[in-house]
Parts: C-alpha cells; sequence; structure tokens
C-alpha cells in the first residue's frame, strides 16, 4: 500500500505576541485528532540559544522537560495537554540547534566540500527536521507553530523552509495566521489595518495565509470580517473567530463553531473519519469544561515562588504547567481553584500573615539562594498549622531543610546550592555532577527526562496514585541537579519525616511527606509536566480533594 503523505499546517503569528499562537496549534492538533487522524506538533524557535534550558524563566516563561529530557519552550507542555500524548525532543528545534547540527556536518565532510551558505542550507535543516519529526510520530497531519512574529529577521529561515514545501507540495501545505485586532478604548472600534500589515510583511516573505484567527477582546463581526477578506486576500469563511474567553480549553470548541476542522481537511483533501474515539474525546473534553464553569465550591491556594515580577508586571508563564495541573484537577473534583501568587522575598519582609486565608500552599521549581528563607518560613507555617502543602522539586528540598532545621535541630542545615560550604548539607548536588559545575559545564546536564520511582506501601504517595490506577513503579519527569542527602536519612525518619518514594533501587530519594498531617507532600520530580485535561495528576487530584473536603 501506497504511504500517504504527511500534511502540514505552519501556524504563525501577526501583530504582537503572546496571543495564542501555542493554544492555537495546540488546539487544531486536538480537533484533527478527534476527526480520526495521526497528528502531533513542533515547535520552533527563533532565538540562538541551542535549547530553553539556560533561559530565566521570567524572561521566557517556563522551561518545559520532555519524556525523552528535552528542555523546551512552554508551548509544547501545551501541546501534550491538549493532544493527551507526548511530544518528543524531534519535535522542538531552535535557531541555535538548526545552525549548531548544520557547523557539525560541515566539520564532519557531510556536505562533501561544498560551500555551505545560510540559504539553502539553513532552510534544508529544518525542512529536514520536521520530515524527521513527522516520521518519528507516524504523523498523518504534522501542526507546526513558528515563534516571534512575522516581520521579524529572526524567524525568516524558518518562514523560508515553510515556504519551500510549500511551493514543492502545496496541496501537502497550509498556512494559519494568528493576528490581534486591537480595540482601543478612546476609538471603540475593532480595528484591522494591524492584520492587514501583517499579513503584507508575510507576502513578503512569499506566503499567503490560508486562513486568519482573529483575536480580539470581543467576536469579530462581520464588517470586520469583510475588511480582513478584501485586504488579505481570504474569503470571509476563513477568518475564524477567536474572542478571549475564561479557560483556554473552550478555544477548541470555538474554532468548531466556525467549523473550523472541516474547513481545513477540505483545503488539505481530507475526509473527517469521525472516529468513536474522537467522538469520546470530544464528549470528556465537554464535560471538563461543564465542570471547570460550574463548581461546586471555590478555593483559595497560594503558589509561593520568586519568578512572578517583570518590572511592574507579574508573569504566571513561570509555572504555567503548575497553573494548569491545578486547574486539571480542580475540574476533576468539580471545585475551582484561586490562585494567588506569592513572592518569597516578600514573605522575607513582611512576615507570614499573607498567607492567613489560604486553604492551601504550592512551592514549586526554583534555582539559587534568592527567596529561600521565606520558602522555609512558608513551609514551617504550613506543617506547624496543619495547612495542606505541596513541594515540588525545589519546594521538597525546602521542606526537607525545614525539617531538619525546625524538627531534628540542624539549625545550619541547608542546600549545597545555598551554602557550599554548611556542615549539615541535607540537600547535596548529584556527585557526577560535581566537576561539570566546577567547569560551568551547565547547560543539559542536570537530571533530566522520565525516571522510574518505587513508590513506598501505605504512604499517602501511593494511596493517591492507586486511586487512578497507578501501582508500584511510576514514571514521573525531572529537571534538577541536587538530591536529598541520604546521609541524614536515619534521623529525619526516627523524627517522623517519611521517604515515601525513591528510585527502584533505594539509592535516591524520590518524595518525603509528614506523618499526622491532614496533607505534606514533596516530591523530588515534577508531576504537573505530565498532567492533562483528561488525565489530571494523581497527586495534584489528591491535594485538591483534600482541600475541597476541608471543614
Amino acid at each position: 500500500m501506497k504511504k500517504t503523505r504527511t500534511k502540514f499546517i505552519f501556524v504563525v503569528g501577526g501583530v504582537m505576541s503572546g496571543v495564542g499562537k501555542g493554544v492555537t496549534t495546540s488546539s487544531i492538533a486536538q480537533i484533527l485528532s478527534n476527526k480520526g487522524y495521526s497528528v502531533s506538533a513542533i515547535k520552533m524557535d527563533p532565538y540562538i540559544n541551542v535549547d530553553a534550558g539556560t533561559m530565566n524563566p521570567v524572561e521566557h516563561g517556563e522551561v518545559f522537560v520532555t519524556e525523552d529530557g528535552d528542555e523546551t519552550d512552554q508551548d509544547i507542555g501545551n501541546y501534550e495537554r491538549f493532544l493527551n500524548k507526548n511530544i518528543y525532543k524531534e519535535n522542538y528545534m531552535t535557531t541555535g540547534r538548526v545552525y549548531q547540527s548544520v557547523i557539525s556536518k560541515e566539520r564532519n565532510l557531510a556536505y562533501e566540500g561544498k560551500c555551505v551558505q545560510v540559504i539553502p542550507h539553513i532552510p534544508m535543516e529544518i525542512r529536514d527536521r520536521i520530515k524527521k519529526a513527522a516520521d518519528k510520530n507516524k504523523a498523518e497531519i504534522m501542526v507546526i507553530e513558528i515563534g516571534g512574529t512575522v516581520g521579524e529577521y529572526e524567524n525568516l529561515l524558518f518562514l523560508e523552509a515553510a515556504r519551500v514545501m510549500k511551493l514543492k507540495n502545496p496541496e501537502d501545505v497550509l498556512f494559519v495566521m494568528v493576528s490581534y485586532l486591537p480595540i482601543p478604548n478612546k476609538i471603540g472600534e475593532m480595528k484591522t489595518k494591524p492584520t492587514q500589515h501583517a499579513v503584507r510583511s508575510l507576502n513578503t516573505a512569499g506566503i499567503q495565509p490560508n486562513f486568519i484567527v482573529a483575536r480580539s477582546e470581543k467576536e469579530i463581526d462581520d464588517v470586520r470580517r469583510g475588511k480582513i477578506a478584501i485586504h488579505c486576500n481570504v474569503s470571509k469563511e476563513d477568518v475564524i473567530a477567536a474572542p478571549d474567553i475564561d479557560s483556554i480549553y473552550e478555544i477548541p470548541v470555538n474554532f468548531e463553531k466556525n467549523n473550523f476542522g472541516n474547513k481545513i481537511l477540505k483545503k488539505l483533501e481530507l475526509k473527517s473519519k469521525n472516529t468513536a474515539k474522537g467522538k469520546e474525546s470530544s464528549k470528556k473534553w465537554m464535560e471538563m469544561i461543564n465542570n471547570i464553569k460550574n463548581p461546586q465550591k471555590e478555593i483559595k491556594v497560594a503558589i509561593v515562588g520568586k519568578y512572578f515580577a517583570t518590572g511592574d508586571f507579574s508573569l504566571s508563564d513561570s509555572y504555567i504547567s503548575v497553573i494548569e495541573a491545578i486547574k486539571h484537577a480542580a475540574a476533576h473534583n468539580k471545585v475551582k481553584i484561586n490562585l494567588e501568587w506569592i513572592g518569597t522575598e516578600d514573605i522575607e519582609k513582611n512576615g507570614l500573615k499573607i498567607l492567613k486565608n489560604f486553604a492551601g500552599v504550592i512551592v514549586p521549581q526554583g534555582w539559587g539562594s534568592r527567596g529561600s528563607e521565606g520558602k522555609i518560613e512558608t513551609i514551617k507555617y504550613c506543617r506547624e498549622k496543619k495547612i495542606p502543602y505541596l513541594g515540588l522539586c525545589y519546594g521538597m528540598q525546602m521542606a526537607v531543610i525545614e525539617f531538619a532545621r525546625n524538627v531534628c535541630g540542624l539549625k545550619d542545615a541547608t542546600s549545597e546550592e545555598i551554602n557550599p560550604k554548611s556542615k549539615n548539607k541535607v540537600i547535596h548536588i548529584m556527585p557526577e555532577q560535581a566537576e561539570l559545575i566546577k567547569k560551568k559545564g551547565y547547560g543539559g546536564t542536570i537530571r533530566l527526562g522520565a525516571w522510574p520511582c518505587k513508590m513506598i506501601k501505605n504512604t499517602r504517595l501511593e494511596k493517591a496514585y492507586s486511586k487512578m490506577g497507578f501501582k508500584d513503579i511510576i514514571n514521573e519527569r525531572h529537571r534538577h541537579r541536587y538530591e536529598f542527602n541520604n546521609d541524614y536519612q536515619n534521623l529525619f525518619e526516627k523524627n517522623g519525616l517519611i521517604v515515601s518514594g525513591t528510585s527502584p533501587d533505594g539509592k535516591i530519594v524520590e518524595s518525603i511527606e509528614i506523618k499526622d498531617h491532614p496533607f505534606f507532600v514533596g516530591v523530588q520530580f515534577h508531576p504537573e509536566y505530565i498532567s492533562r485535561p483528561l488525565a489530571p495528576h494523581p497527586l495534584f487530584v489528591e491535594f485538591v480533594k483534600v482541600l475541597k473536603n476541608l471543614k
């Protein structure tokens, strides 16, 4: 049987960043998956970094870690959540990664002595990577998000690769532009001119969009649709409304009100398969949205971290997977979680009174010493006041330090990351990483990707997972350089700390908890990375369930 050629959908941005290319890409992928096709998604980022691992999360947002240990852009997380499947390293590329590969090939004579040039060799490498990802995922349709906005110098090479793919196989490639239509307060009218300019910028790269997703505060009207159709050379029916909504999980539903999925399939010369699996997935998705819209109870939860402030603004994208995991668990428990960001440095300056009205507290991932004392004070408050607590990665490490200091009497207990000269480093560096740190070899050297964890019987950890069908060994994703120091395990256990999860050989502590507490769990891994709307993570589900049942 002749293999069907993969179809490719490129999603580009117009006017400004941050208007939803990632969730648009995710939603298109999900819609087409529910219509019976094997779909995957790719993110192409224009920066020179080889991966997202060394970037400041306040500037760039969360670093999302894949199952196979790639440090990627946060949009990869959205792809996984909407498709309910793993996305692998082949599905992520940066300008830096592409150039690194081309230069490596040139050094190894892969180009057989040719003069290696930006054009055509960089776009050729991009196209090769796209095809490799399609083959790896056995994708019938690949949805590809190009980072940034059209008109930027940085993403021209990605656009050039896409242009050539369209030129060679026009029936297999189409383009979706996500563009913002502002409604200036003093004018009160939706403006299409920025989108017109964005489309013309895309035209200068030799590309004409097939669809324009009209992002705005309100739904686009027929008059504005007509303007975009005339000036941007698309039909009115191919201008897709994308007004602001309360939940990103409503986006696929809104798109389907415009019959977006079938319109895409028609342009790609495909037909909807309407499989039973797709229908069931759509049904469950609607049930999840209904739970979000009609909660039985509202609960206040504090996220205590340090990656919030960026000038005069707060950026929640630093913890986007944590936020979404909480939402998934909340929908599962039919409650609404009202999150509030608490900066650890605010606690260090102003004390713990700010935590008084929260039902539960989460301390997520983090790096370095700044704000660590605020986290430790927060954890002490949760332990002593019996406030449900969930510590993620650094949040577990800080819980170990707090317990060492205030229960075990090791007043100088700390992490080697915070004070390498301390006598009691209850959190210490992984031995195999010590030499790399000395050489400043930071990028890509930490413990990454999925690793097995053996759960200890009759612990809260084991009970939470077993309720959702997991047994004995679980696989969780990691991103850290420091570990629990096993030299202190006996002392901790004598004082009431429970080691509830370890590596299968027992050498690495993966989870701790405390006796006689409504919920006090810290995990070295990142459960938020694998939580999905239709498959919420057991730990978040149990945490929210405890909060729901509090008197």
